[in-house]
């Protein structure tokens, strides 16, 4: 079995890299021919709340960059491109002012909201103003640097921003003060999370009701437990190819409820055109040999991590929390996600390939810049002298098959160390914003992590700085509860050097992630590939390192 996968994977892997990048033809031309359609989508589960503001789930940020649109977004494109932010709603990206702590945007004249309101700078002000007042999971870690956020995050309700975010109706302009210069601003600002909304957009998580949309589609209706159905949003015209194309599609259909096979066997059937969730290792070989011109393979800035809570035993010992680090076996969860060229070994918090990382694992046989394997002598004797042998533990997990099963191996290794564990398996639709919440009282759990914007900030600050833990709330992103200020300050002055010396911010990241990763809030796991498999009838799949899959580029025959 693992070598007909190994092989099956290479297979996939060569196919995709033997794909050669044409020159596009013209724009105009392609939407003649290819314009109209339902595109279907297929996911296990849900994935909540549709508030642009508060959602947090790659499975729907996919389609909120679809319906709505910020000040600046990422290039809508293949390739390396794809992490280059650009001018979405405001006419071009300002120029930094008081050395980098003022910016004014001018919007763009004539863009409509779904709902037939036109786009104007109060709009901006209240949406901004709205991050906080519903406790967006970010609001502390990305929009922390505006003035008055401070006062936000203290009291929500009354956030108003009024010396941070100023909006002239009249000029067109908004205007945003920062209380210090902020490298990663235009990135955070490309999230999802800064969409912006009509003003009058209620200042509670909207769950299942859509939101007024700027982009091509728009929600038309949402079932948890059923599906979504996306249609063209009426008021668009496309004011930017680059930040917001027309779509080909004249419809999406999001159906909820197909386990992982099932939604695999759909595509092949041409029932269904993609499954955003991961493959299931035993039909790799199947997908390989029988549709390799459907299949497409690509390295993804994310990692699989278990988040240990600092704040309650046993993990609340660092030597509980080193033991685990030391026991996993990296080689065998790799194993369960597919093999050796789906996966690699990961042992720090930066996955491969973003800024700050350099090669470091403390935790494992040979200590130094790579994994080689488990030392589950260490991780006992650390066990022995922790004190924490016999712990009634309880697991987290999530339904879906990947997940489920890193669970179910993750029990049975706490069982090896000595605790007394059960694992409990919650949906997908609820885990992530369970784990979140502190009044859940979660000890460890299962999750994972993928990029919001290419900067070490946004593993190492989001998921480990004091500002992204807030107890009680689902928006806790800082699922460890980590809060070391030592720790934190060396964040903070890692991202002040980056406005002006990225070269050596990344230096200093590479500390910080050594930091965080010795003090094992959490223990990485591995760090991933993405397969997409559509159907024979998809044509112009399109790649974006940021939203991966673009559903907008995508045509139906």
């Amino acid at each position: 079995m693992r070598l007909r996968t190994l092989l099956t994977t290479s297979a996939l892997a060569l196919g995709f890299a033997a794909s050669a990048v044409q020159a596009a033809p013209d724009r105009a031309e392609l939407m003649k021919q290819h314009r109209g359609g339902t595109l279907k989508l297929n996911a296990h589960g849900s994935a909540g709340t549709i508030d642009p503001q508060i959602n947090y789930e790659a499975e729907f940020w996919q389609l909120l960059y679809t319906t709505n649109d910020g000040l600046v977004t990422f290039k809508k494109v293949e390739g390396k491109d794809s992490n280059d932010v650009v001018p979405d709603l405001a006419e071009a990206i300002p120029s930094p002012q008081d050395g980098g702590k003022t910016y004014v945007f001018k919007l763009r004249p004539g863009v409509k909201f779904s709902t037939g309101k036109d786009v104007m700078p109060s709009d901006v002000v209240a949406s901004l103003q709205r991050v906080f007042k519903v406790s967006s999971p970010t609001a502390g870690s990305f929009f922390n640097g505006i003035v008055g956020a401070d006062d936000c995050l203290k009291t929500p309700a009354t956030c108003t921003l009024k010396d941070g975010v100023i909006g002239d109706d009249k000029a067109g302009t908004v205007t945003v003060h920062l209380t210090e210069p902020d490298a990663d601003f235009f990135y955070k600002m490309s999230a999802v999370h800064a969409s912006i909304l009509p003003a009058d957009t209620p200042a509670k998580d909207l769950g299942t009701t859509p939101a007024a949309a700027t982009g091509p589609y728009m929600i038309e209706s949402y079932n948890p437990d059923r599906g979504m159905k996306i249609v063209r949003n009426p008021y668009f015209k496309q004011f930017s190819a680059d930040a917001q194309p027309d779509g080909y599609v004249d419809g999406i259909e999001y159906n909820f409820g197909l386990d992982d096979q099932a939604g695999v066997t759909a595509v092949a059937n041409g029932q269904a055109d993609w499954t955003f969730d991961d493959v299931p290792t035993d039909r790799l070989n199947e997908l390989g040999t029988k549709y390799p011109k459907q299949v497409h393979v690509h390295t993804l800035l994310a990692y699989y991590y278990v988040p240990m809570n600092v704040n309650l035993a046993p993990f609340n010992n660092v030597k509980a929390r080193q033991a685990v680090a030391y026991a996993v076996d990296r080689k065998a969860l790799v194993g369960l996600f597919g093999g050796p060229n789906l996966a690699s070994p990961l042992c720090q918090q930066l996955p491969a390939g973003m800024a700050g990382h350099e090669d470091y694992c403390p935790f494992t046989q040979k200590p130094g810049a790579k994994w080689t394997a488990p030392d589950m002598a260490k991780a006992k004797q650390l066990i022995e002298e922790s004190g924490t042998k016999g712990a009634k533990i309880t697991l987290i997990g999530d339904d879906k098959a990947i997940p489920k099963s890193i669970a179910t191996y993750m029990q049975s290794l706490l069982r090896e160390l000595g605790y007394d564990v059960d694992l409990r398996v919650v949906s997908h639709n609820i885990q992530f914003t369970y784990i979140q919440n502190t009044n859940n009282k979660v000890q460890i759990s299962v999750s994972d992590w993928y990029q919001d914007y290419p900067a070490p900030s946004d593993f190492l600050g989001v998921l480990f700085s004091c500002a992204s833990f807030h107890e009680g709330s689902d928006s806790s992103i800082n699922i460890s509860g980590f809060c070391d200020k030592k720790i934190d300050d060396d964040m903070k002055k890692a991202a002040a050097t980056a406005v002006t010396d990225r070269a050596a911010a990344d230096k200093m990241w590479a500390q910080v992630d050594r930091e965080v990763t010795d003090a094992a809030p959490a223990a990485a796991l591995f760090q991933p590939k993405r397969v997409d498999f559509v159907a024979s009838r998809v044509g112009n799949f399109t790649y974006s390192d940021q939203i991966h899959f673009l559903f907008s580029q995508a045509w139906v025959q």
